[in-house]
């Protein structure tokens, strides 16, 4: 039930009657005086002969005295108001540094309250739009760039190619290779990015079902057994024979554990091993990925899952990152309501994903 002590309404209301009782205590007191002063004094004929004006004068007297009791007594909640009108007012010409205190818990207590969260609120919306501003040019300034350099190699080659400027067969073929190899970077750029929009989509619907996690590394890292090979690295599979049933998507989670060990491979062949670790970590599943090359520098560590950001460009002059695979990796682990980070442990780069066991 709302305590209506705490309203403007009934304060008025109070300030009126009280207000009207000290009025009415001081005409009393006033009349009081003039009768002890007027007796056995010609005066009180006087004042009985002019009855009228004097009750004229007394009532004059009556309202100026209430109206100063009302400004008295209301004199605080008018001042309070003007400060959140002033605050307003410096709110609409742009400064959204200002605060109003709360002095009481009335209305003018909630509306203070109210209008330091609007301002909260619009601030963090403007710098938001703001990061959002930012991350647009970002987007396009990268993206122009990652789209740009392979189809500057394909129209390089492809010009060579329509000008038949080769020497012979073996040339074409070297020119015709290279062109394709470029056009498959092309594809996952686009590929990727089209996944990142995807997953990143607020209506997004995932269709999980109940999965054995070991099983399904497994399978991944069977199927990387030829780039392994190439890079002529070995797999170290890690884990107990107990089974550990998680609720996920397949699709989305095999992409996962393909781009962290593509990853792997990618930046860790020189380590020569490849470890993937299953355990259970406080009613979680802990799967870590682990290789052994060069570790990530520790000032990229924090920003290695951000959208375009290759960190591996700094430590291999490499150029033919997306900067969206790591991207993607956090996306779907969110979506699972997990967890995904990175670590360097003794000369190692393990990446770590954390998702609930189902009973």
């Amino acid at each position: 039930m709302k305590n209506k002590r705490g309203t403007i309404r009934y304060k008025l209301i109070l300030v009126f009657f009280t207000s009207a009782a000290l009025t009415g205590l001081c005409m009393l007191l006033i009349f009081m005086a003039l009768i002890v002063a007027s007796k056995n004094h010609p005066f009180a004929v006087f004042f009985m002969q002019h009855l009228i004006i004097f009750s004229l004068l007394l009532f004059v007297v009556l309202i100026l005295l209430m109206i100063g009791f009302l400004l008295l007594m209301t004199r605080g909640s008018i001042a309070y108001l003007e400060d959140i009108t002033n605050t307003l007012e410096t709110i609409s010409k742009g400064n959204l540094e200002v605060n109003i205190p709360v002095k009481s818990s009335d209305e003018l207590g909630k509306l203070a309250t109210t209008v330091n969260s609007m301002v909260y609120k619009l601030k963090i919306l403007m710098e938001e739009e703001k990061s959002w501003e930012n991350t647009k040019n970002d987007l396009i300034t990268n993206l122009s760039h990652d789209l740009r350099t392979p189809l500057t190699s394909i129209l390089g080659y492809m010009e060579l190619i329509a000008d038949v400027k080769y020497t012979d067969e073996e040339s074409l073929r070297h020119y015709a290779g290279i062109t394709f190899q470029k056009c498959n970077e092309l594809k996952v750029l686009i590929d990727n990015l089209f996944e990142y929009s995807k997953l990143t989509n607020s209506e997004l619907t995932i269709n999980k079902s109940l999965l054995n996690l070991g099983e399904l590394l497994e399978q991944v890292i069977l199927g990387f057994i030829p780039a392994l090979t190439e890079a002529e690295m070995e797999y170290r599979l890690f884990y107990s024979n107990e089974k550990i049933m998680i609720n996920a998507d397949p699709i989305l989670l095999v992409r996962v554990f393909d781009n962290l060990i593509s990853n792997a491979i990618k930046y860790g062949s020189e380590g020569k091993y490849l470890d993937i670790e299953l355990s259970k970590a406080d009613h979680e599943a802990l799967v870590r990925i682990i290789n052994y090359g060069e570790p990530i520098l520790d000032e990229d560590l924090p920003f290695v899952f951000e959208r375009f950001y290759t960190a591996d460009k700094s430590r291999f002059g490499q150029t033919n990152g997306s900067g969206l695979g790591l991207a993607i990796v956090k996306s779907i682990i969110e979506l699972h309501d997990g967890t995904v980070t990175v670590h360097n442990l003794d000369h190692r780069t393990a990446f770590e994903i954390r998702l609930r066991i189902e009973a």
